[in-house]
């Protein structure tokens, strides 16, 4: 039944999210050329704010849990758990304070109003995942900007998104590059829940009704761990805060 009645919910709702996108892609283009970082930084911030409002339509609601125990004026490494796109959407609107930048994988860098735009001239590490040798240069990059700007890398060490909202093994490689070459950093682990109910159905319709649910965990100092009990310390506390 309720898929049903998605269906003329979320041709509104798509409508109304690709409107948000063309708009705020001038807007950035705007912003960046004429006034800079801060103001396209700005313009992304509220770019995802509106996107949001748009998943109010379809009942979507959110809570962000223990923000507080991000520390501040220190590079961060957040890794997450990854179950839709709406995972990042939430992410930098709530977390904007920190300058969010994502590893992404590099087909997001084209043909996407705003996102790709964003993507290209907002900081973010665009990999190819079956070139390790033009992803690790790409993240090393991302690596040295956060811990020289004091600012935040994303990164969803699944590698590809949960359908079920079940976990998958953490890959390794990416993190330990951001811990590398970002060595003054904290890793913040977050849990994400429910975002993958989202796109249940795929991309059409949308899932109605959802809570998302981003569980911040206590940051782990990079310089106080060895890279394989980071890790551990890591993965055991995103899965262990992922409710499926």
């Amino acid at each position: 039944m309720q898929k049903l009645v998605s269906y003329p919910i979320s041709v509104i709702y798509y409508l109304c999210f690709g409107l948000t996108l063309v708009i705020f892609h001038p807007i950035q283009w705007i912003c960046l050329n004429l006034f800079g970082y801060q103001a396209h930084k700005k313009s992304v911030d509220y770019l995802n704010f509106f996107l949001l409002k748009c998943t109010n339509l379809v009942g979507t609601t959110y809570t962000i849990e223990n923000r507080e125990v991000i520390p501040q004026g220190v590079p961060l490494i957040f890794v997450a758990n990854h179950q839709s796109m709406y995972d990042i959407i939430a992410m930098i609107w709530y977390l904007r304070r920190f300058h969010c930048k994502f590893v992404s994988k590099k087909e997001l860098g084209k043909g996407i109003p705003s996102v790709s735009f964003n993507l290209r001239h907002g900081g973010a590490a665009l990999i190819d995942r079956k070139d390790p040798k033009q992803a690790i240069p790409e993240i090393k990059r991302l690596a040295e900007y956060i811990e020289h700007n004091k600012r935040s890398a994303v990164i969803f060490p699944e590698g590809t998104r949960s359908k079920t909202g079940k976990p998958k093994e953490f890959a390794q490689t990416g993190v330990k590059i951001l811990c590398k070459n970002a060595p003054s950093a904290y890793i913040v682990p977050v849990s994400i829940n429910n975002s993958w109910k989202m796109v249940k159905y795929g991309f059409f319709p949308v899932g109605l009704g959802n809570h998302l649910t981003f569980a911040i965990h206590t940051p782990l100092k990079v310089s106080d761990y060895s890279f394989p009990e980071l890790m551990e310390k890591t993965e055991s506390a995103v899965v262990k805060g992922i409710k499926f």
